[in-house]
This record gives C-alpha cells, sequence and structure tokens, in this order.
C-alpha cells in the first residue's frame, strides 16, 4: 500500500484522531472535577481505576444517608433502576455522597449498595455545598441555603463533570428517577 493509495483516508482519520483527542480531553476535565473516591469496600482508588469504573456510564451523585427514612425507603427503587439501565445497555454509575454520621456508617452503607463514595468529612462536604444537597440535620452545619435535602442526585455531564440535570427524590421518591437523561450524549462518559 502506498501513500498515495491512502490519500483519500487520511483526512478521515485525522478528523477521527481530533475527535478521540477532544474527547479524551473532556474526559479527564470531568474526572478531574470529581474529589477522591473510595471504592465499595472503602479503599482509595486511582485516576486509573476511575476513569476505568465510569467509563461509558452516565454519573450521577447521590446525596443520602443510612438514618434517612426516606433514603433508605428510596433506596430499592434506585437500586432496581440502577440494574435495569444496565441491562437496557445504559449503564448508570451512582456516587454516594453521605449524610451518616461517622466514616464507618458511610462505609457500611456504599459497602451495601455496592456504590464508590466520597469520604466521609471534608470531601463529602464540599461536594453537599457545591450543590445545595445537604440532610436537614446538617443545617446548623450548613446553613438553611440548600435547595433540596436527602435523597437526592445530581446528574453529571462528560464535559467537565458539571451538574446536568437535578433528581429530587426528597420531594418526589421515585417517580423522580424519570427525569434522569439516559438517552442525552452529554452524560455518557468517554474515558
Amino acid at each position: 500500500v502506498s501513500p498515495q493509495s491512502c490519500k483519500g483516508f487520511l483526512p478521515f482519520i485525522g478528523a477521527r484522531e481530533m475527535s478521540r483527542s477532544f474527547a479524551t480531553r473532556e474526559s479527564r476535565a470531568a474526572t478531574n472535577s470529581l474529589p477522591p473516591l473510595l471504592d465499595a469496600s472503602g479503599a482509595d482508588t486511582s485516576p486509573e481505576s476511575i476513569s476505568s469504573r465510569l467509563d461509558n456510564k452516565r454519573v450521577a451523585l447521590y446525596f443520602a444517608a443510612g438514618w434517612c427514612p426516606m433514603c433508605t425507603a428510596f433506596e430499592p427503587s434506585l437500586l432496581k433502576f440502577r440494574d435495569s439501565s444496565e441491562e437496557s445497555g445504559k449503564p448508570v454509575e451512582i456516587i454516594y455522597v453521605p449524610s451518616d454520621r461517622s466514616a464507618s456508617e458511610q462505609a457500611k452503607r456504599a459497602s451495601s449498595m455496592g456504590m464508590w463514595s466520597v469520604p466521609f468529612g471534608e470531601e463529602a462536604d464540599n461536594m453537599k455545598l457545591k450543590y445545595k444537597v445537604w440532610s436537614g440535620a446538617e443545617a446548623i452545619k450548613f446553613g438553611f441555603g440548600r435547595r433540596s435535602g436527602v435523597p437526592a442526585l445530581v446528574v453529571l455531564d462528560k464535559e467537565n463533570g458539571e451538574e446536568m440535570e437535578f433528581i429530587p427524590a426528597e420531594s418526589q421518591g421515585a417517580s423522580a428517577l424519570q427525569f434522569w437523561p439516559l438517552d442525552d450524549e452529554r452524560g455518557i462518559w468517554s474515558l
């Protein structure tokens, strides 16, 4: 095969490589927007393991607490939604942002739901403040300027890991999951 015989394919290959490079930069920005994460066993994760875990998935932050009856009542529906999404070829990754009372409670809950999580403490607090979602019990710590209590989800876009959709589970329960934009390409992380 000579370079002349491939001449017509070079612009296509170049465009595809440029597109892949742009997608990689987008994904890197989205991944970098996340705080450090713990896997479901409570172990620290690496940037490579985060990229591998989130690749080709729709990603959301799940704000909840084990002591919250609304959260525990919502979770069977959330886990069924996660499994159904996977089965339908639209996998989702739900990252737990704890409003639990201790790191050990947070670790136990993340493990029981098979979710990665934001570490208990400062990292979780920063996410709550960023998205203005925290439990009523945390109002003394964070104030009353929240948009929602727990449970709630924030769906993140693939470009910068910014909010794409808010899922108001506290006020709407399991029916709020209908607002997750599963078919929106902006929400599928390509790492």
